[in-house]
């Protein structure tokens, strides 16, 4: 399973990356037709909202599995290892079913419904574009599943939390 996630993570990184360079040439075109030749290009706004869209939500895929999302755990710290255990399995179950019901079950339903509906600027329907959602949806529940999991082994550690560094942060 690790090779697995160690593929899964590159592969989200690469594409990440693609998908943010794609976004800054469509943004660049757009401002060039805007502004230097005055007939700004109406299919690169769509395609820049639509990748923003797309980068965003696989970014936040990668920010779950790395654990590098928000989180407000100040009073989870202060608790025994064997409640903090709890606590995050709970935290990660209401963010799985979320994720489940809204991005996974609600993605895929308006997907479907607008499967055949075209987009009159690009050279997609509608329902292809819309599958950020969902896709995002498994991806942050495959990282869930593999939280979970650790919380439920016994190499379970507790949360670390965050220490700042003193020393550096005089230097």
């Amino acid at each position: 399973m690790t090779t697995f996630r160690a593929w899964l993570d590159r592969v989200l990184r690469v594409l990440c990356v693609v998908l943010f360079a794609a976004l800054v040439l469509l943004v660049v075109w757009q401002v060039f037709t805007r502004l230097v030749l005055n007939d700004p290009s109406a299919w690169s706004e769509e395609a820049a909202r639509y990748t923003f869209v797309w980068v965003s939500l696989i970014g936040v895929a990668i920010a779950i599995g790395e654990k590098a999302d928000v989180v407000m755990d100040f009073l989870v710290e202060k608790l025994p290892v064997a409640l903090q255990r709890v606590a995050d399995i709970l935290a990660y179950l209401s963010v799985f079913a979320f994720v489940g019901y809204v991005m996974i079950y609600g993605g895929i339903k308006q997907s479907a419904m607008a499967w055949t509906q075209t987009n009159p600027l690009l050279p997609f329907t509608q329902g292809q574009l819309y599958l950020a959602l969902p896709i995002a949806g498994v991806l942050i529940a495959f990282y869930l599943v593999l939280h979970i999991s650790h919380a439920l082994s016994p190499a379970y550690k507790g949360r670390e939390g965050f220490h700042e560094d003193l020393e550096a942060a005089t230097a």
